[in-house]
């Protein structure tokens, strides 16, 4: 990839607790960048790389997500534990195990439509990544590289949706979308309709 993406990458993130908005920035600007080395492995045919790179994506996005929500999403949790967890677990780390519950709050709570099978699609990425294809669908439920690479772009127009349509707004109104995001905006959409005319869709 171009050496300012990977400069952008190496970048230091800020503490959520410090700066929550400048950590959603960045984390919605490593969503974008790891969307785009995705779409780099999927044409270099390594649909497992573009599988680990989708579900990093994912996974970004929704810290991100979880950052912009934290005050609806609090307000939400009953349990003080509850939100201390929310505030020095999820929003930091969103661990893997934890992304289907996490999914379903930003569904129901921030109303984000298709959240939580999206991110049930970006798991099973994520154990593709780890096995490969598998026809029995026993490690699985990819199986073949075929499947794998139709979720993959599906998952990546789907993050580029939800960052044009529901977070480069409030970043922007917040002095918190920039160049840098602006551009891998950009250049993932030209990616995604590169793909689909040379398949064809």
């Amino acid at each position: 990839m171009a050496q300012d993406i990977v400069e952008l990458f190496e970048k230091p993130l800020p503490r959520p607790k410090r700066d929550l908005v400048s950590y959603a920035s960045a984390r919605v600007l490593e969503a974008l960048l790891e969307a785009l080395l995705a779409l780099e492995f999927l044409t270099r045919g390594y649909t497992r790389n573009a599988a680990r790179k989708v579900f990093q994506a994912w996974r970004a996005l929704t810290t991100a997500l979880l950052a912009l929500e934290k005050d609806k999403i609090a307000n939400a949790l009953g349990r003080e534990e509850e939100k201390k967890w929310l505030i020095e677990v999820a929003i930091p780390r969103a661990p893997s195990s934890r992304l289907k519950p996490l999914a379903r709050l930003l569904e129901e709570v921030a109303e984000l439509p298709y959240y939580y099978p999206l991110t049930d699609k970006a798991l099973s990425l994520h154990d593709y990544q780890y096995h490969g294809p598998d026809p029995s669908g026993e490690l699985s439920k990819h199986p073949d590289r075929e499947e794998a690479a139709h979720d993959i772009l599906y998952l990546v127009a789907k993050l580029a949706d939800i960052v044009e349509e529901r977070v480069k707004l409030r970043l922007r109104e917040m002095g918190k979308w920039t160049r840098d995001h602006e551009e891998s905006l950009q250049r993932l959409r030209e990616r995604l309709a590169s793909w689909s005319r040379t398949s064809g869709e």
